[in-house]
């Protein structure tokens, strides 16, 4: 599980160590994620099978070790905006998860500065209850004061723009596309600072305008003094938004550092 604090920590080794002007707010030493998939063929992995076995209570036939990320050292710093890029299932989300403190190192630390904030798990959202209800539900799971919540709620639901064509925000969560809801996570969590944010794809939804506005968003969360880590598929969006990139394939990191030198090489790869 993650380590809270990360004052007078050496950097890991082969890392780079952060200049004397800026402060480290996560540090990930050679992390290696390994986690347990149970049933192997599509037979033994199906919904039925796996009832028939906790109801006879025997233990799958088949568990397959899968490692998600290998050795993974970086060091990230306060008012850094950082990029995750990679194929599909090469560890980004799974890297997250880590430094969030959602799954411990199977090998190697992380070690993080105040509350690493992971969209979607921090203000988690509920189905049956209304869109307002979620915003001061998710305010006060961020660590929110009611006072806070109701001086910000106005902004929240105007920046998520759910209610432009009808007032969605008195509706159930159940009631809105999926796209809806993403937007109303992101408006929520973009509206405290954080000493760590971390966004997994939440630029993909919405239109172009929303978008924008997440965008500038999370530059002027870097400018409040946090971290933000964003996952996308959308290079453009990366482009826009992060001054730093960690590529990774297969749970390795292949390269880090400037974004478009790294998204340029990653171009190049994929052809």
């Amino acid at each position: 599980m993650a380590d809270t604090t990360i004052e007078g920590t050496p950097a890991p080794t082969g890392a780079p160590a952060p200049s004397d002007d800026r402060t480290p707010t996560v540090i990930c030493d050679h992390v290696h994620i390994v986690y347990k998939v149970h049933g192997g063929s599509a037979g033994k992995g199906s919904a039925t099978a796996a009832l028939n076995r906790i109801v006879r209570r025997r233990p799958s036939a088949a568990v397959r070790e899968v490692h998600a990320v290998k050795g993974v050292t970086f060091v990230a710093h306060k008012g850094e905006a950082i990029g995750l890029i990679g194929s599909n299932g090469s560890g980004k989300s799974t890297l997250l998860r880590a430094v969030a403190g959602l799954l411990p190192p199977a090998a190697g630390r992380v070690y993080t500065h105040g509350q690493p904030s992971l969209l979607g798990v921090n203000a988690a959202l509920m189905n049956d209850l209304t869109g307002e209800r979620n915003v001061v539900l998710g305010g006060l799971a961020m660590g929110m004061s009611r006072a806070e919540i109701r001086d910000r709620y106005p902004g929240i639901v105007d920046f998520s723009g759910i209610n432009e064509k009808g007032d969605f925000v008195s509706l159930p969560m159940r009631t809105y596309s999926s796209g809806m809801a993403a937007r109303l996570r992101f408006s929520i969590a973009a509206a405290k600072s954080h000493d760590v944010l971390m966004i997994d794809e939440a630029l993909a939804t919405g239109d172009r305008a929303f978008q924008k506005r997440s965008e500038a968003r999370i530059r002027e969360l870097r400018e409040e003094a946090g971290t933000v880590f964003l996952v996308s598929h959308n290079n453009k969006a990366i482009r826009d938004t992060c001054d730093r990139v960690l590529w990774l394939e297969k749970g390795e990191l292949v390269m880090d550092g400037p974004t478009e030198e790294v998204v340029a090489a990653y171009e190049r790869s994929a052809g």
